[in-house]
């Protein structure tokens, strides 16, 4: 086994810092500092006297963005945007500020302190803290909410511009999109595929931003938003459903129950459709941390978790689904589509 080296130590310095570089970039979105820059340059005396912040902190605050690669110092005092600081601007339909704002927020940082607590008893830290399980909490909370709403919006974006050139659905007449959000997906496919009808089916608090979606899309014709609790049961009537980022929420035995009610309505020729990252067997490189992280996430804050392949076989066929195809998205998509029939 080879001796620990320099680089070793350096890497997991860097990892220790790594939560104090997440918390520069949040406090960064939540101060609206990239809304006060634009690619040509300004003095952060001007950026601090705009949201009312001490000049110097403002000015350190800049300059470890500068080092994250978020902003240019082209002079001393004076910042502009970068093409990945850019993403953090509200005013862009690219923007991912939202996306940043939620996963660093306090209510999904703070369990992850609790991490070693998780892996000792295999339940989720959130509960204890916040007195209630993480979608408990949002629907107490309608701000959170909103903002996880907009979050899951601006985090399938990518989704949604990679899946209507990959997914044929010239046979379906209606696609159930179950659990999802605000129709950033399905409004989507319904614009590339004009002869299909959508039915959108979530939580009054999960779909309340849906209208305004699909009205920008132009397919409220053909877009039916229905609510209710997947856990209860799922709309009928549709040839095709969906579910994306939603099995990775929970555990085996509520995933089993989703899928149990959509097989109770499914046509015997009809699909399900899971978008989800997979997991390889091993740890061999084909995935990043990210995904790992993402795995530690669903333990310590929902009680779910990410999976491999032959695990959504296995909970497929508990639900009475046969799986015909595995197709992972091209990047920048980390997701694939699982592809499943009626056993």
């Amino acid at each position: 086994m080879a001796e620990p080296t320099g680089e070793d130590r350096a890497a997991l310095r860097q990892t220790v810092f790594g939560h104090m570089a997440a918390q520069a970039l949040a406090a960064a979105v939540r101060l609206g500092i990239a809304d006060r820059l634009d690619e040509t340059g300004r003095e952060a005396t001007g950026v601090a006297a705009d949201l009312g912040t001490d000049p110097d902190a403002t000015l350190r605050l800049l300059r470890a963005m500068a080092a994250a690669g978020l902003t240019i110092e082209s002079q001393p005092g004076r910042f502009a945007l970068t093409a990945r600081g850019l993403l953090l601007r509200t005013d862009r339909p690219d923007s991912v500020a939202e996306f940043v704002g939620m996963f660093l927020d306090p209510t999904m940082v703070a369990a992850w302190g609790r991490l070693d607590e998780s892996v000792r008893t295999g339940e989720p830290s959130f509960d204890g803290l916040f007195g209630t399980d993480f979608f408990g909490h949002l629907a107490a909370h309608p701000e959170k909410s909103r903002a996880f709403n907009a979050s899951m919006s601006q985090g399938t974006r990518t989704t949604a511009a990679i899946l209507p050139g990959v997914l044929d659905l010239s046979d379906a007449t209606s696609l159930t999109d179950v659990g999802g959000g605000d129709g950033t997906l399905l409004s989507a496919l319904l614009v590339a595929n004009p002869h299909l009808h959508g039915v959108l089916f979530d939580s009054e608090q999960g779909s309340a931003e849906s209208h305004s979606v699909l009205d920008a899309a132009g397919v409220t014709d053909r877009c039916e938003v229905a609510t209710g609790d997947f856990f209860t049961a799922v709309p009928a009537g549709s040839d095709v459903y969906l579910l994306k980022s939603i099995a990775h929420d929970w555990d085996d035995e509520r995933v089993v129950t989703i899928l149990g009610h959509v097989r109770e309505v499914v046509p015997p020729k009809g699909r399900l459709l899971i978008l989800e990252p997979l997991l390889p067997e091993t740890v061999d490189g084909t995935q990043p941390l990210l995904m790992y992280l993402s795995d530690l996430n669903m333990l310590v804050n929902l009680g779910g978790r990410e999976r491999t392949e032959r695990e959504f076989r296995s909970l497929c066929e508990r639900a009475g689904f046969s799986v015909t195809g595995v197709t992972r998205l091209p990047q920048p998509a980390v997701i694939s589509v699982i592809e499943a029939v009626p056993a």
